[in-house]
């Protein structure tokens, strides 16, 4: 069985439940050993760094840590040894996953639960991933992106020709 920890930011609330998304925010997940970089394989990745992120500004939300993870080599330990659904389930309400690899079956457990996973070539910093979703934010986001943003809610209205000043 395996054992998810989570730790997540509340108020002056006892036992609050996760935080809705705030209003305008991409929620990212982010694969990590540490809490400082984004340095893990999806399947290996010991914690996860979950942020809101907007425009102008991020905040931590949780951190989701598993005792039991896999080793990067794709093997089961033993048959219907399943460390992904517990991962996946971890992170829903999350739009985007960024992590350095991740194989297929994972891969297309996060897009059924509508969250969209990001492989990045090489380990960088926490704060230099949630800059560059900023940046996508702020320019003009690629195709997919729009895609996730429209199915969060958080699409801008498209301008028309009608909209007059």
């Amino acid at each position: 069985m395996n054992a998810v920890r989570r730790l997540s930011l509340v108020s002056n609330e006892v036992f609050a439940p996760m935080p809705e998304r705030r209003r305008g925010a991409l929620r990212v997940a982010i694969a990590t050993q540490d809490m400082q970089d984004l340095n893990a394989h999806f399947g290996s990745a010991r914690r996860f760094a979950v942020y809101d992120v907007t425009r102008e500004e991020w905040n931590l939300v949780e951190a989701v840590a598993f005792d039991d993870v896999s080793d990067e080599s794709g093997e089961h330990r033993a048959e219907r040894d399943d460390r992904i659904t517990p991962k996946v389930d971890a992170l829903k309400g999350c739009q985007i996953l960024f992590c350095l690899a991740i194989g297929g079956p994972s891969a297309a457990k996060l897009v059924a639960a509508k969250i969209h996973p990001i492989k990045v070539a090489e380990p960088q910093s926490i704060p230099q991933v949630l800059l560059r979703t900023q940046m996508m934010l702020r320019t003009c986001p690629p195709p997919w992106l729009r895609k996730v943003l429209a199915r969060a809610g958080i699409a801008e209205k498209k301008p028309s020709f009608e909209d007059e000043d």
